[in-house]
């Protein structure tokens, strides 16, 4: 079935933030003892605060501070706010597939006053965006799929693609049941993308803009039709 509908993702794949939100973690564990390398850290963005601190330092340290990691985190993001910047087509990609008639709505794991600082980099973004979901809306953030199906609403399942950039937007898809497209900028590779379960995984949101305004879709085309 074409899609009618696409769910984005924000941080890694219309805005290049994934290094300051690591950066950020890392300098919020580091304030109260805890050593937690950011090269873990990094693998762990895109999945929920409410979840991160646990994979990244365990049960004990969830318990014990938690709620002080997650309320650190953007203080130190806010210091770094300055280098987050639109990722490579973003603003294409919204336009693209709002002129080839597309619902376009972002889901992001962030709070909603984060999400529209971020999405008030993308140009666009009011104009183009049919809807926005943030982690202030769903009870269980990524990897769980609740956070795409409060973004796909009453819209059917089978007429909806995820993108996002990480392991974890494709995982929440696959909860979701719902078909995925992932894009390298948020550091994960093409196997893992695969490996978790991406229909598709192409460059840049303006490849996929690219992609939308050729054949009208963010899907690869079947092989041997037209643009394919």
């Amino acid at each position: 079935m074409s899609p009618t509908t696409v769910i984005l993702d924000l941080d890694g794949t219309l805005v290049d933030s994934v290094y300051a939100h690591t950066l950020a973690w890392r300098a919020a564990f580091r304030d109260l003892g805890v050593a937690v390398p950011a090269y873990r850290l990094h693998r762990l963005i895109g999945m929920g605060g409410d979840r991160l601190v646990t994979e990244a330092a365990g049960q004990r340290v969830e318990d014990a501070l938690g709620d002080e990691l997650r309320a650190r985190h953007p203080q130190h993001l806010d210091e770094l706010f300055g280098h987050v910047t639109v990722a490579d087509g973003a603003p294409e990609l919204l336009e693209a597939l709002h002129d080839v008639g597309l619902r376009v709505v972002l889901a992001s794991s962030s709070d909603a006053e984060l999400t529209r600082r971020l999405l008030d980099l993308v140009e666009g973004s009011d104009a183009f965006l049919d809807d926005v979901v943030t982690g202030s809306d769903a009870s269980r953030s990524k990897p769980d799929g609740e956070l795409l199906l409060r973004a796909l609403g009453s819209q059917d399942r089978e007429g909806a693609v995820v993108v996002g950039d990480a392991v974890w937007d494709v995982h929440a898809a696959h909860d979701a049941a719902l078909r995925s497209v992932a894009v390298l900028t948020g550091g994960f590779s093409e196997a893992e993308l695969y490996d978790a379960g991406a229909d598709d995984v192409v460059a840049t949101a303006r490849s996929l803009a690219e992609r939308a305004r050729d054949t009208g879709s963010v899907l690869r085309p079947p092989a041997g039709s037209v643009g394919a």
